[in-house]
Order: structure tokens, then sequence, then C-alpha cells
């Protein structure tokens, strides 16, 4: 069975709503964030899995989004999964701070116009669950 880019839009969603629910409880300060660790290891954990997301998303759906840098976002799941002790926190806090909310704006309207598409009776584009997590 195929999974549709809307469903790892949806995912990628809930997970942008999980970095604006932690920020509201630790609260939306960088000298918390980087005091914190397990304020930075729950932001870094939803931008790393953000990352693999992307990278699953169809390379057709991605060439025509292009005002989602999403070859940057899958980088920097790169930079968080292989290089945790050197991240820089700043950069981080400073994405989940002033880009999550852009993207996660993005996702709600891909997804608003894909049930339109639906509703309509016209597919999405696919990928192979047997991809899924590799």
């Amino acid at each position: 069975m195929a999974k549709s880019n809307k469903s790892i839009l949806e995912h990628i969603l809930s997970y942008c709503n999980e970095i604006q629910t932690t920020m509201l409880r630790f609260g939306d300060n960088l000298d918390t964030f980087i005091n914190d660790i397990d304020y930075r290891k729950s932001v870094s954990l939803s931008i790393l899995q953000i990352g693999e997301l992307a990278g699953k998303l169809s390379d057709e759906y991605k060439q025509s989004t292009t005002e989602m840098p999403w070859r940057q976002i899958r980088g920097l799941r790169n930079i968080v999964a292989h290089s945790y002790g050197e991240v820089d926190f700043e950069m981080i806090f400073s994405i989940a701070h002033d880009d999550i909310s852009h993207l996660k704006l993005f996702c709600e309207q891909e997804l608003k116009h894909m049930e339109l598409l639906n509703a309509s009776g016209m597919e999405t584009e696919s990928y192979d669950e047997n991809e899924w997590g590799q």
C-alpha cells in the first residue's frame, strides 16, 4: 500500500505542533533552551523527524513546492542525527522559534489544497510504504 505526500505532511504538521507545544511549556527563551537538556532534546528530536519525513516526500512534490527548502530541512536532520554533540543550539532554537511556524502554515495550506483535490477526484503523489523509515 502506498502512503501519500498528504500523510507525510500530516506527520510533519504533527511534529511542528509538538515543537510549538514544547516551546509553550518550557518558555520561548534561548537561555532556558540552552540550559535545559530535556527542552533541547525534545525540539531537536522533532526537527530530526521532520527532516526524515521531508526526505520521504516524492521528488515530484518537492520540485512542485520550491517555496519550501526541502533540501535544507533534510540536511538539518543529518546535522542533528550525526553530530548531536556539536549542534549549534542557538540555530536549533532559531529554527524552532522562527521557521517552524512557516512550515506549519505551509503544511496546513497544502493539506487543505490536497483535500480539495481529493474531493474533486484527483490523486496526490505516493511513495512505497516499504521505503518508510529506511
